[in-house]
């Protein structure tokens, strides 16, 4: 055992130097930045480990969250900057420093709280020191599954590098059109992107796995925001995923979208929540289609109660 943490330790050292030689490529972006060295690279950080809260969370899907909890881990930056972000108070990086060994200390002080699974959220750009962070808890007694909770812009090469740390993706398909991707997170790549790393998400966890109490161990699940004006968006991202993937992921269709009053300044056709019609239309086409795994929102879930404080609990 202390052989292999030694080689362990001489494999992270490694890829730190050459991480510090090139600089930042971890998300689509390469953005090429020296985050070791102090700089904020696309994301709006360093390569300092900054959370916002840790705290049980019951807003995720049914099989995650379940009745104590997910474990959810808010990390501050965000390789994606998505104008209508919710979570915009801690996108642009406001957070508050941890070391490895805290991250480390969390995932455990989670698990102790009954938190159904570890929620990694906006991960991205913190994957190296995830990796390091889920490899000592589990060695220190960690068991609950880990969840990789994405906006779908991943690069390939990293996702690849947490095969057999994650679990549980939960990952977006935001936009199946340049146009659009463009236009709210500037990001034309995204639908080539966010496939080709869906598609190594499934590669690694082929096949849904839940418990007897309907808790999901093992899987991937789709998340898509249906936005004001875009059902027929909405639809090509169900046609897509259904059509490569059919049941083997599930697909959860959110109407949640909350119209800040900052963004509707800029962007006037977001001003609005999605109407019951918009979003009917969605699920109807999921059903006509033939999806049978999936999750759907019922309610006025556009409430701003729904996202929580960055008030560094837990941290």
């Amino acid at each position: 055992m202390e052989m292999e943490r030694m080689e362990l330790d001489i494999e992270n050292k490694k890829e730190q130097e050459d991480r510090q030689a090139e600089g930042c490529r971890i998300c689509p972006r390469e953005c090429g930045v020296l985050r070791e060295d102090g700089k904020r690279g696309y994301c709006g950080v360093d390569a300092k480990i900054r959370l916002s809260r840790a705290a049980l969370h019951m807003w995720e899907e049914p099989c995650i969250s379940g009745e104590q909890g997910s474990g959810a881990v808010f990390f501050a930056g965000c390789p994606m900057h998505c104008v209508y972000c919710q979570n915009y108070e801690i996108a642009g990086g406001r957070g508050k420093e941890v070391s490895l060994e805290r991250l480390t200390e969390i995932f455990l002080e989670l698990q102790g709280k009954g938190a159904n699974n570890i929620n990694l959220v906006t991960p991205t750009h913190y994957s190296p020191a995830i990796l390091q962070a889920v490899k000592a808890a589990r060695e220190r007694g960690l068991t609950v599954p880990v969840v990789y909770n994405c906006s779908g812009y991943e690069a390939v090469d990293t996702l690849r590098k947490l095969e057999g740390i994650v679990d549980i993706y939960l990952t977006d398909y935001k936009y199946p059109d340049a146009e659009g991707a463009e236009k709210y997170s500037h990001a034309p790549d995204y639908p080539e992107v966010a496939m080709a790393a869906l598609e190594e998400m499934v590669r690694q966890q082929p096949e849904a796995v839940f418990d007897e109490t309907g808790l999901m161990k093992k899987g991937v699940i789709v998340r898509h925001l249906l936005l004001p004006g875009r059902v027929k968006a909405g639809k090509e991202v169900v046609r897509r995923v259904y059509e490569k993937f059919g049941n083997q992921v599930y697909l959860s269709l959110m109407n949640q979208y909350t119209p800040f009053e900052q963004v509707g300044k800029r962007y006037p056709e977001l001003a609005r929540r999605v109407t019951d019609r918009e979003y009917g239309k969605l699920l109807t086409y999921a059903m006509d289609l033939g999806v049978e795994h999936g999750f759907f929102q019922e309610g006025d879930t556009a409430e701003e109660s729904f996202i929580p404080a960055f008030d560094y609990e837990g941290v």
